[in-house]
């Protein structure tokens, strides 16, 4: 992810145009070695074995972290101490405390504090929100939506951090908040939740060859209710054998029905209840110029775009909040929307029932 966002950054002015000169300054790593490779590969100035010299320097006006997720609340709380805007990849932290901290500390430094949901991006996304906004498949009745990936199938693969319980629940709050950004950018916010956790696999092999118990759920299943009243279904899996990236969405309304899939993201399929019968049936919609903002990096439909561009597009977006003017961004409130969402699905599957958000 680091060097996404430094591809990000460098790409950002060349293909937008309407953003200052971007300069990356500072790179922080692990260690000094790793930290100066890399700075060479991605263009930075400045090379540093420890993350805080970065955010002592002066020249940086913007922090992007990207560190695995137990240090987002360490590092996002000293940049906006020292009065940097924040770009924190998801999710916030593994703890809802460090989330309302970090909430708490962006809304007082009135500095830009996004989180790294690039998914909300993607010209089909925005168009399916314009869409619903139009009301183009009547009201919406029902959502499903889903999250798998494979990294994480094999039996065999070796005990790692992302088995232990300081890495999170798991498949929840390291997956399901991908889904619920969407849902949350498209709808709003979720008021009920009903959760059950699973894993798959309940040991993995360790270093020294032993067998381990994994500490973390691999695979959740939640019934939702949003706070309009729509209900849904969630369900995400790391050890889905086959799945590479996909986050699948189904919309259902009173005229229509609206098919996304990440795997898939430069289409949409609309189902339109008034088109005759004679025709009716999904279409396939290809992304073009017209979705905005795909035409500012390919001038015909059809072509596609990828991950990294909607990371450029994300880093646009930043670029707009840090400039005081309207964008398309999952910002530390929102974000701490979803940590209460994800927290609160942990709590039911402990519990064994419905629990309120509110």
């Amino acid at each position: 992810m680091g060097k996404c966002h430094a591809a990000a950054w460098n790409s950002v002015r060349m293909i937008f145009g309407d953003t200052p000169p971007v300069r990356l300054v500072h790179l922080g790593e692990v260690n000094q070695a790793l930290a100066e490779k890399k700075a060479s590969e991605f263009g930075f100035d400045k090379a540093s074995g420890d993350w805080r010299a970065v955010i002592d320097d002066p020249r940086v006006d913007v922090v992007s972290i990207t560190a695995p997720n137990a240090f987002h609340k360490e590092m996002a709380l000293a940049a906006l101490a020292a009065g940097k805007h924040v770009w924190c990849e998801k999710p916030m932290a593994t703890a809802f405390e460090d989330a309302e901290a970090m909430a708490d500390a962006a809304a007082r430094s009135g500095k830009a504090a996004i989180l790294g949901y690039n998914y909300i991006q993607s010209p089909g996304v925005r168009h399916i929100r314009r869409l619903l906004n139009e009301q183009a498949i009547g009201e919406v009745n029902h959502i499903r939506i889903e999250m798998d990936e494979d990294f994480m199938a094999d039996a065999d693969a070796p005990f790692s951090w992302r088995n232990e319980t300081s890495a999170g629940y798991g498949a929840l709050d390291d997956f399901a908040v991908h889904p619920l950004s969407l849902l949350y950018n498209l709808f709003g916010r979720v008021s009920h939740v009903m959760c059950e956790m699973t894993k798959p696999y309940a040991t993995r092999r360790a270093a020294d060859g032993s067998s381990r118990a994994v500490e973390t759920f691999d695979a959740a299943s939640a019934l939702i209710r949003l706070e309009n009243g729509v209900s849904g279904t969630l369900s995400v899996n790391r050890c889905a054998w086959g799945r590479k990236g996909r986050i699948a969405i189904q919309i259902y309304g009173s005229r229509g029905t609206i098919l996304f899939d990440q795997e898939q993201f430069n289409q949409i399929q609309l189902y339109l209840a008034g088109d005759r019968p004679e025709e009716q049936g999904f279409r396939t919609i290809l992304a073009a110029p017209h979705h905005e903002p795909y035409g500012q990096f390919v001038p015909a439909p059809g072509h596609g775009l990828g991950f990294n561009d909607l990371k450029t597009i994300e880093c646009h977006e930043l670029i707009c909040c840090i400039n005081g003017t309207v964008a398309n961004v999952i910002d530390f409130n929102a974000g701490l929307e979803i940590e209460r969402t994800v927290h609160a699905m942990a709590q039911s599957h402990r519990e064994r029932r419905w629990l309120s958000l509110s």
